[in-house]
């Protein structure tokens, strides 16, 4: 029988839920445990303690190797704690700076096996350089190299030329380094803990995987439980990369911890969530009560170390934890790390003076409010804000040709670009976060309440103002805040420019932080939990890059892409009036057309969406013009 099937199932009582009022709830399932919690669970355990195992865990470091010399102190420092901690990673090491695009993850696994990982599982971008013919080469020779091993419960190798040779099908208890197995089991003070790893099944769509085929992570999970109870482990750690509160299509821990009993602590990744305390886990999909999962995770760039003590009954139990995200730029740098990073930082240094191919005809402005100044990158269209979206919009556009537009939030461009050749370290230091580039599903009505969001603090600044690609957009900052927004229209296949409607639904791309929901954007982060936002796993500066090199020479424009209506002429000629049969012009305010001309006027292929004043002695005659207000002729 089953160890897990004997374990004593906690029934929560009226008095035990007001007894806890520590816990902040954010689901039926869910809680953050926090100090006075964690307190109470140590004087009144559900079976005494005997056995405490304590993790180290990063997750999503993306190749920002100039963290390791800190990250080393920060683990040498809570090993001096506590020397029986093991340190896991619950993967994406590879991509998203110049080390890893010249280095492809060997830069990193020199700190890795520095500091002595001890588990690994991989993340989405483990993948990003496999194809079909020679498989996941970069990957292989990173394993391959590595002072440690691996898991992987829910990934086929078997068809993938570089790596079929590396997996092991089965649980090992004597794991051998720069190996990949279903499952491991490591002793720690003579208690048995077992280690499964899994990937998003999102990586056949975001990564090149090339013939690595995903599977069910709910199922492999269960398998893998059940071989350790087999085992008899029944101390269990799920060490994934499938999202904290992701896409519930698709995978995430909450999840995992809610449909497979038995896993005891899940170590996250792939979401980059700053989970500052663990979360516990208390019931089953169902609502019923079932035994603790605890699930951490620490955020991302290595900026935290994650350390989780989580202490056992004799059955198994988790009866008592303690988490914390330990900020690693608190440290001071290792100095052997800093001799190890040096050869690389310095090949870097080289590469970031290497120009793109692309040639800027005029610098590229990133305007501040200041000084004078009342435009600003974030409260006004600008060219360098164009060129970024104009270039999300065609990589998006690859991936899906439904994409219709492209956002990208001012307070994510960082710096201008000079006139001239244009560097890479130049393409850097304008998108310099890591972001990776995603696609949303959004009706017509969320995209306005979006909008709304991004002219809230017009004429002020605002880090969340919208820049976008393939639509233009008029908004009225006389208006109140939420109902500022005139019209927004999008570019169909035709080039023609469309009215978006409020109950369609339109395909949108934007960098994943402003698509969780960042600088408020509160209807972005509902359609991420409901499942509408996917993530590419592209990164921002790279596309940036590649679209620069596809242009060659960039010479973009100030095009009236977001408009506002009090910057609009109020008097116009009748040739600035006329449209074409193609494309309609709209005025969104009163207009006053100047017909003072001796010879005959035509005004055609107009909407006004106010009042038309014709002033002039010149016969006028009005073709395909529409008028919501009134018409009248001014002598």
């Amino acid at each position: 029988m089953s160890i897990f099937t004997n374990k004593k199932l906690l029934h929560v009582t009226l008095s035990t839920i007001l007894a806890t009022t520590a816990v902040i709830s954010i689901s039926p399932s869910v809680s953050f445990a926090k100090k006075d919690q964690q307190e109470t669970q140590k004087k009144t355990p559900p079976g005494k303690a005997s056995f405490t195992l304590s993790l180290l865990h990063t997750n999503d470091i993306h190749a920002r190797t100039e963290q390791f010399p800190k990250l080393v102190t920060a683990v040498k420092e809570a090993r001096k704690q506590n020397p029986h901690s093991l340190l896991l990673d619950a993967g994406d090491v590879f991509s998203g700076t110049l080390y890893f695009n010249e280095f492809k993850g060997q830069a990193d696994l020199k700190f890795m096996n520095l500091m002595g990982y001890d588990v690994m599982t991989l993340g989405n971008h483990e993948f990003d350089l496999g194809n079909d013919e020679e498989g996941n080469k970069a990957l292989a020779e990173f394993i391959e190299a590595a002072k440690f091993a691996f898991v992987s419960s829910n990934v086929d190798f078997s068809n993938d030329q570089a790596l079929q040779g590396l997996f092991s099908d089965t649980i090992s208890s004597k794991p051998k380094d720069g190996k990949i197995y279903q499952g491991m089991v490591k002793k720690v003070k003579g208690e048995k803990i077992g280690f499964f790893g899994l990937t998003t099944q999102e990586t056949a769509d975001i990564a090149s995987p090339g013939k690595v085929q995903f599977e069910n992570y709910i199922e492999e999970a269960k398998k893998a439980v059940k071989a350790f109870e087999d085992m008899g482990v029944n101390k269990i750690v799920a060490v994934t990369h499938i999202g904290y509160n992701d896409n519930p299509n698709v995978d995430n821990d909450i999840l995992l911890a809610q449909n497979v009993p038995g896993i005891d602590v899940i170590v996250g990744g792939h979401s980059h969530d700053k989970l500052t305390e663990p979360v516990v886990i208390d019931a089953d999909k169902d609502g019923k009560v079932k035994d603790k999962t605890l699930i951490v995770q620490a955020y991302q760039y290595g900026d935290f170390l994650g350390s989780l003590d989580v202490s056992f009954n004799s059955a198994g139990e988790v009866v008592s934890h303690k988490g914390k995200l330990i900020e690693t730029a608190t440290f001071a740098d290792d100095k052997k790390a800093l001799k190890i990073l040096k050869p690389y930082q310095d090949k870097i240094k080289e590469i970031e003076s290497t120009e793109t191919g692309a040639t800027a005809i005029n610098a590229l402005e990133n305007p501040r409010q200041g000084n004078g100044s009342t435009t600003s990158v974030r409260s006004n269209e600008t060219t360098l804000g164009n060129v970024i979206t104009d270039g999300m919009l065609a990589k998006a556009q690859q991936y899906d040709s439904n994409v219709i537009m492209a956002l990208q939030n001012g307070g994510g461009i960082r710096n201008s670009i000079d006139a001239g050749p244009i560097t890479v370290g130049e393409v850097i230091s304008v998108l310099p976060f890591g972001n990776t580039l995603a696609t949303m599903q959004l009706t017509g009505k969320e995209l306005k309440e979006a909008f709304e969001i991004s002219f809230k603090n017009v004429p002020g600044e605002n880090g969340g103002f919208l820049h976008v690609s393939g639509a233009k957009v008029v908004y009225d900052s006389t208006k109140p805040v939420n109902s500022r927004v005139v019209s927004i229209a999008y570019k169909d296949t035709n080039g023609q420019y469309v009215s978006i409607k409020d109950e369609e639904t339109y395909k949108v791309a934007t960098n994943a932080f402003t698509a969780k929901g960042g600088d408020g954007y509160t209807v972005f982060a509902n359609a991420y939990k409901e499942g509408r936002v996917t993530d590419l796993g592209l990164s921002d500066w790279e596309n940036f890059a590649e679209h620069l090199r596809n242009v060659k020479t960039v010479n973009p424009s100030i095009e009236g892409r977001i408009v506002d209506v009090v910057n609009l002429p109020s008097t116009v000629t009748p040739e600035e009036f006329n449209g074409t049969p193609e494309e309609v012009k709209v005025f969104y305010k009163d207009i006053t057309v100047l017909a003072t001309q001796d010879e005959d006027v035509i005004l055609q292929h107009a909407h006004i969406k106010g009042n038309l004043f014709i002033k002039g002695t010149a016969n006028v005659t009005m073709e395909n013009v529409e008028v919501d207000g009134d018409t009248e002729f001014l002598d």
